[in-house]
């Protein structure tokens, strides 16, 4: 799984115009499947989200997890993170997971979430095309991949 994460002091996800997902302050992640995924990296990436010191403590030193400052998640599916561009002009997506088998590892990844950090979780929609908007809070923004994990 790869992930994308941004420290928001705002984000909202649109489909067809209407809003499906918002939050306050928290942390938009762009969530991406690989066809190798298995639940491990869901374990492993619902921990690390969950306890990751990217919010400032009264010393503007990121040393706050997103359970410490009480703050949201809104999870965006996004295959395009496994873009590869070695050859040519058009990317190509051929390592993202098809639905198949994305779907159900990205539904187990959102309830472990919210099992796991006890913070409020929401969504986009899978596979939709989905507009979405973001106020950077740092600005931070980090990658994650489970078959990295540095």
């Amino acid at each position: 799984m790869r992930a994308v994460i941004q420290r928001a002091l705002s984000a909202t996800v649109h489909v067809s115009g209407e809003p499906i997902g918002s939050i306050g302050k928290g942390l938009l992640v762009f969530l991406a499947v690989e066809d190798s995924d298995t639940p491990e990296d869901v374990e492993w990436l619902t921990a690390k989200l969950s306890s990751m010191r990217l919010f400032d403590d009264a010393n503007r030193i990121p040393n706050l997890s997103i359970r410490d400052v009480d703050g949201s998640f809104l999870i965006v599916s996004q295959f395009t993170l496994f873009a590869s561009t070695r050859k040519g002009n058009r990317p190509s997506y051929s390592r993202a997971a098809r639905p198949d088998i994305a779907v159900p590892l990205y539904e187990s990844f959102i309830s472990q979430l919210r099992t796991v950090s006890g913070c409020a979780v929401e969504i986009g929609k899978f596979g939709a095309d989905m507009q979405v908007s973001l106020v950077n809070d740092g600005p931070i923004t980090i990658l994650i991949d489970t078959k990295v994990k540095e």
